[in-house]
């Protein structure tokens, strides 16, 4: 019986052994399929954020186009009655017999013009007699200083310059004294 007994617990060790390795394989592949599960979610969730992403890149685009436009048209508005203004003086240049007047009528025109400008955040810059900038000027040339004091100053602006809203957007073209 000693015999049969062994022959018996190890027939039962030999089940447990391919029940274990049944449960093993099981769980591999159990394992690889919540693998694979994985990865396609991953895939689904990168679709989903890239797509918001470029929805949200082609709305930002348009709104960014709209803002320039808007802001151009706003100019515009600014713009327009000076342009009648200006129209007026036009129809008036020759009828006019004062030229007096017609040089008025010319700097209230510009004058408007300026301030509606100003308004709008556009300045024209001051620079004549300060110290020269190539950050902030454009040397066109230089010429002998008519004093040491004025060595290295802006003797003459040749070409006015422009801020909006305190970026320069023209800058000055002057002469510097060397």
């Amino acid at each position: 019986m000693a015999k049969e007994e062994k022959v018996a617990q190890e027939e039962v060790q030999n089940e447990a052994q391919e029940q274990d390795q049944t449960v093993e394989e099981t769980q591999t592949e159990a394992k690889e399929v919540s693998v694979e599960d994985k990865l396609q979610q991953a895939e689904d969730k990168f679709l989903r954020i890239f797509s918001e992403y470029e929805n949200f890149r082609k709305r930002t685009q348009k709104e960014k186009a709209d803002l320039i436009t808007g802001a151009a048209a706003d100019v515009y508005k600014v713009l327009l009655p000076i342009l009648d203004d200006l129209d007026r003086a036009k129809e008036n240049i020759e009828k006019a017999e004062d030229i007096a007047s017609l040089k008025e009528g010319l700097d209230l025109i510009f004058d408007k013009l300026s301030k509606s400008l100003k308004a709008n955040g556009l300045e024209q810059m001051n620079v004549k007699e300060q110290d020269f900038n190539a950050d902030e000027h454009e040397a066109i040339t230089n010429i002998p200083a008519p004093s040491e004091e004025l060595k290295g100053k802006v003797l003459d602006v040749l070409e006015k310059g422009y801020t909006l809203n305190g970026k320069i957007i023209r800058f000055p073209k002057v002469v510097v004294g060397a």
